[in-house]
């Protein structure tokens, strides 16, 4: 499947409380090979340290700008095959 970027979550005006619920809810909407773009006022890298520890394997993160004023990363959706290798098609993949 082809990765696309059809969703923006730009989480500047959102309060600060919210924001990590929003972008991991966003994520997890995701089929895999898809991806979102994270727009933020700071550098992100505890959302990272988060996923990381969340979701490990599960993702790609890829810095598109960094600041000095806004923060753009795509976050990919990692296609999840079965224990054997082979996709098990709840993605959409074959």
């Amino acid at each position: 499947m082809a990765e696309t970027l059809d969703r923006t979550v730009d989480v500047r005006e959102i309060a600060p409380r919210e924001r990590h619920p929003l972008i991991f809810s966003t994520f997890n909407g995701l089929r895999g090979g898809e991806a979102m773009m994270l727009v933020n006022d700071h550098d992100p890298k505890p959302l990272y340290y988060q996923f990381q520890a969340e979701l490990p394997g599960r993702f790609a993160w890829d810095y598109l700008q960094s600041g000095p004023d806004e923060w753009r990363v795509r976050i990919t959706k990692k296609a999840q095959h079965g224990r054997d290798g082979v996709c098990c098609g709840s993605c959409g993949g074959s």
